[in-house]
């Protein structure tokens, strides 16, 4: 008889840890009795054909009362389901989710809540009640297991990185071809080159930043051009565009159910977050074999793109007054930049510049840049579906954390 676990996720839309959850779910499959707890059905991205899926219909509120009441009563739902099911494990995605899978918690299932950002740990107070209840902790990078390790003093975690199926994803590329406003050439027959980039329309991506880095770049090689996925209205960011000038370069492709058609078309990967957890999109841009060019914010990239995760050059380059970079065995990396969203196209930071600087570099060498895309591929081929199973199965099996 299988044993029975429970996926617990806020909504089913386009995003990181929601893509996990439905991975996992199908993965795990021939190993358990999988049940998905979701609060709203509204917007899912993703096809959720044959699993089992409960919408215990309690979607989002505003303020902060209203938040609480509604977390309480997504609690208590939660706690009749797992008194009725008797998962053995149950497993949330994502800060709300964890919220109301540690205080449904009933004793008789194993907790474990799932970090897959940076800011989650930022949520001082939310995570003294997770270590409270929690029988483990899940995160999807080692520097964000290290916090809660030493931060918080709470030693039941583990790394478990994001999975992908980098066959699939190079499948379903070439599928089909997306619309886009321009050819394979410009107007001067240049071969058109395109860098890519896929996040949510939030603060937290520091769009800002890489719209800028493309007006430099494009200012130096005009055939290039940027396209930029994600779900939101993008509004600011396209007045940013038309300001600098750039608007006819740059796709604003909103939110892609099937993301790989447009990625594939790009030399180059960009990332320009603040905050990460374990950047999906940048592993699913270099599975398609795109370069990457991302800044160093906490977490992600420095343990994707670097075989030792330390960054440490960028001080001392900083002292000696060198612009800070890191060419990586399978990427470059460079200092995150200013966390405060500037929309003045007359403002460019010196980051800005430095990070145009490599980028043209990278795009005016045709032999540095055949080799980072081969890297970037051969690097997203280690994050495997059967890295992730086994461990999961590691986990869920007896010993101190498991069942």
């Amino acid at each position: 008889m299988k044993r029975k676990l429970m996926l617990i996720s806020p909504m089913l839309h386009q995003g990181g840890f929601e893509r996990v959850c439905i991975t996992t779910a199908r993965l795990l499959e021939p190993y358990f009795d999988v049940t998905i707890v979701i609060f709203n059905s509204a917007d899912i991205a993703y096809n959720i054909e044959g699993l089992h899926i409960i919408d215990i219909r309690m979607g989002a509120k505003k303020g902060k009362v209203k938040k609480i009441f509604n977390i309480v009563k997504r609690s208590m739902k939660v706690r009749q389901l797992k008194k009725k099911m008797k998962p053995d494990i149950a497993y949330s995605f994502g800060p709300t989710a964890n919220m109301v899978n540690a205080f449904s918690k009933t004793g008789m299932e194993k907790v474990w809540l799932g970090l897959r950002n940076y800011t989650d740990v930022e949520e001082t107070l939310k995570i003294k009640l997770f270590v409270k209840l929690a029988d483990l902790i899940i995160c999807c990078s080692r520097t964000i297991e290290k916090e809660i390790n030493v931060k918080f003093g709470f030693n039941s975690t583990e790394t478990l990185y994001n999975l992908y199926d980098v066959q699939a994803i190079r499948r379903e590329a070439q599928e089909k071809e997306p619309k886009l406003p321009w050819g394979e050439r410009d107007d001067q027959g240049r071969r058109i080159r395109c860098m890519v980039s896929m996040g949510r329309d939030d603060d937290m991506k520091g769009f800002w930043h890489m719209l800028k880095v493309f007006s430099l770049v494009h200012k130096q090689m005009p055939e290039s051009r940027l396209i930029l996925m994600g779900a939101g209205t993008f509004s600011y960011y396209k007045k940013l565009a038309e300001d600098l000038e750039i608007e006819d370069a740059v796709c604003f492709a909103g939110m892609q159910r099937e993301p790989y058609q447009y990625l594939k078309k790009g030399e180059i990967y960009l990332l320009t977050s603040l905050n990460e957890g374990f950047p999906n999109a940048l592993v699913e841009g270099m599975a398609l074999g795109l370069a990457p060019v991302c800044v160093d914010c906490l977490t992600g990239p420095a343990e994707i793109l670097l075989r030792d995760g330390d960054t440490s050059l960028f001080e001392r380059q900083l002292k000696e007054g060198k612009k800070p970079v890191i060419y990586g065995e399978y990427g470059i990396l460079v200092p995150v930049m200013n966390k405060s969203r500037d929309l003045d196209a007359n403002h460019i930071l010196g980051e800005e510049r430095n990070m145009a600087e490599i980028v043209l570099n990278l795009l005016g060498d045709d032999k540095k840049l055949k080799r980072y895309q081969e890297a970037a591929l051969m690097r997203a081929q280690i994050f495997t579906y059967e890295n992730y199973v086994e461990q999961f199965l590691k986990l869920a099996g007896s010993g101190e954390n498991g069942i």
